[in-house]
């Protein structure tokens, strides 16, 4: 066995050599000659790998098609799912609303019930305005102001509203021939009664240079959440009631924090309202003397009982017309 053995080994040792020997020889040929068809014909090459590449596209193609209507499947059952949620979501808005519905039909049922009984009169007309625009702006740290294009020639006065299409700019404070100055919300200067809705607390918006605002003279008990609206109150009859403010941002131990709704980078045009103001008491005497002249001696009161004529009332007991109702100014 061992004789076997030795004798296959002398035997396959070379034949062994000469397959290495010619097996080195082939692999450089063919290195070779792949050399020198890549340097000779690049575009056989490119040729043969486009060829590749167009027989290899219909079958990526065939494969894609599988998973690209899969995606779109599971994109259509997402939307369905979405949907379902959203109808859910409009119906219980739809019932909210409708709730809000009746309970406005039963508010204006009674407001004009309150109304009818208290004889008030439910058209009030609006304030007049004049439309003005922004010609310059005086912004800085210290001073928060805008000049508007419109002065005493068209009826501006000094205390008139500055509002826009969004709420409250500010109020007028300087009046020129052809221009007005309007002092803005967040001035250091401007002091502004408001009231907090839903709540309905009274309240002074002070300017503090800054773009938000704060609230001062406070209630004792305030009713305040971050959010609520803030309009103005009318309290002092200097503005009119309703108009626009902000909305509370923050709520802090040194500050109640309000963003107003006016954009200043974009104030451009500002509509100057003129607000009749409420007649005071202690002005009430000087109307009458202004409409119904002094009064006269008691002589002259009986001299005209005598000739038939109505004695004059006293100056106490005499109201000119529109005084005695709601004390506005005729």
């Amino acid at each position: 066995m061992k004789l076997e053995h030795r004798s296959l080994s002398r035997l396959t040792l070379p034949l062994k050599a000469l397959f290495d020997r010619f097996a080195f020889a082939v692999l450089i040929a063919i290195s070779v000659a792949l050399l020198l068809v890549g340097k000779a014909d690049v575009a056989l090459l490119s040729a043969v790998g486009t060829r590749v590449s167009d027989a290899i596209v219909p079958l990526l193609s065939a494969l894609v098609e599988p998973i690209n209507a899969s995606r779109r499947a599971a994109d259509r059952i997402g939307e369905l799912f979405a949907l379902r949620q959203e109808n859910a979501h409009l119906r219980d808005q739809n019932q909210h609303l409708l709730e809000w519905q009746d309970t406005a039909r039963q508010l204006a049922l009674e407001n004009a019930a309150l109304r009818q009984l208290l004889n008030l009169d439910t058209g009030v007309a609006p304030p007049t305005a004049v439309a003005a625009r922004v010609v310059a702006d005086a912004g800085g740290p210290f001073v928060h102001t805008v000049l508007v294009d419109a002065g005493a020639d068209r009826g501006v006065v000094k205390g008139m509203a500055a509002v826009n299409e969004r709420g409250l700019v500010g109020r007028v404070i300087e009046v020129g021939r052809r221009s007005a100055r309007v002092l803005l919300l967040t001035d250091f200067n401007s002091r502004v009664p408001v009231m907090v809705e839903p709540s309905r607390d009274q309240a002074i918006l002070a300017g503090d240079n800054s773009r938000e605002p704060g609230l001062t003279f406070l209630p004792l008990h305030p009713r305040m959440a971050v959010g609520q609206r803030v309009v103005t109150s009318g309290r002092g009859g200097v503005l009119p009631p309703g108009l626009s403010v902000g909305r509370i941002s923050a709520i802090a131990d040194d500050k109640v924090a309000v963003v107003p709704v006016v954009d200043w980078e974009r104030l451009e045009y500002v509509r100057l309202l003129e607000y009749s103001k409420v007649v005071p008491p202690e002005t009430l005497a000087t109307l009458q003397r202004e409409v119904y002249g002094p009064p006269r001696p008691p002589a002259q009161a009986q001299s005209a009982a005598s000739q038939g004529a109505e004695p004059a009332l006293p100056e106490a007991e005499v109201a000119p017309p529109g005084i005695a109702d709601g004390l506005t100014t005729p």
